[in-house]
């Protein structure tokens, strides 16, 4: 298994933010989570890359919810985390390779947040965003990385997803990456279409994430609370 990765952030069941390793988690449930999926995918004789994705209760047990057999889209926050390429690691298994590490090689190093940027208007309702873009300008720097195919002159059609990029950043502790986040969210710019970064950005200092004591429905409750008064 290749460590943990927290997706407690989210709208609509959908998720914003992802991190790795997941915060407010004890060594020793972290260890059986990851030794329950591993254990899981073995006995399924599956190969190639998959998640097993669980909801933990706020007593400590744990359940699973699916078994997604693919990359996922919050991979860049374990590679972060791990240096391992799990796509480069994929490709080979399916080439009829064997997996190049073994589990005493995946050891984590610092931690990763990864931001989903979506062509949307948080100020109406998250309401999609299709057309021009014509600024385009991604941060940079230690610990930053963008993945993305947008670009300036790139139109963002109706009829698909509304993500149009990821933003990840990896700091040695939850604190480094949650600035590193801030400031990479402060430079990159989008223009004229609206997108999450404002949201996001307002994310990375709300009580709740700061002090990892936010759940599934911490979003919602953050999106009605700040709703004008009828």
């Amino acid at each position: 298994h290749l460590l943990d990765r927290d997706c407690t952030t989210q709208r609509r069941h959908q998720k914003l933010v992802e991190e790795g390793p997941a915060p407010r988690i004890d060594e020793e449930t972290r260890r059986t989570i990851c030794e329950a999926a591993a254990m899981l995918i073995r006995d399924a004789e599956y190969a190639g890359a998959a998640t097993v994705e669980f909801l933990l209760g706020d007593d400590g047990t744990f359940h699973m919810m699916e078994v997604n057999t693919r990359i996922q889209v919050e991979h860049p926050v374990t590679e972060m985390i791990t240096g391992i390429d799990i796509v480069a690691q994929g490709i080979r298994i399916a080439a009829g390779e064997r997996l190049a590490i073994d589990q005493e090689d995946v050891q984590p190093n610092g931690h990763a947040i990864e931001c989903r940027i979506n062509a949307e208007d948080p100020d109406r309702g998250f309401m999609p965003q299709p057309g021009l873009i014509e600024s385009f300008v991604p941060p940079g720097g230690m610990g930053v990385r963008v993945d993305t195919h947008v670009r300036a002159g790139y139109r963002i059609p109706p009829d698909y997803d509304s993500m149009i990029g990821k933003l990840i950043v990896h700091g040695r502790d939850r604190d480094e990456a949650i600035a590193r986040m801030r400031i990479a969210l402060d430079e990159f710019t989008i223009g004229p279409v609206k997108t999450t970064i404002p949201f996001h950005r307002a994310l990375m200092d709300h009580e709740d994430f700061l002090s990892s004591s936010h759940d599934i429905h911490s979003v919602d409750r953050m999106l009605e609370a700040a709703l004008p008064e009828a």
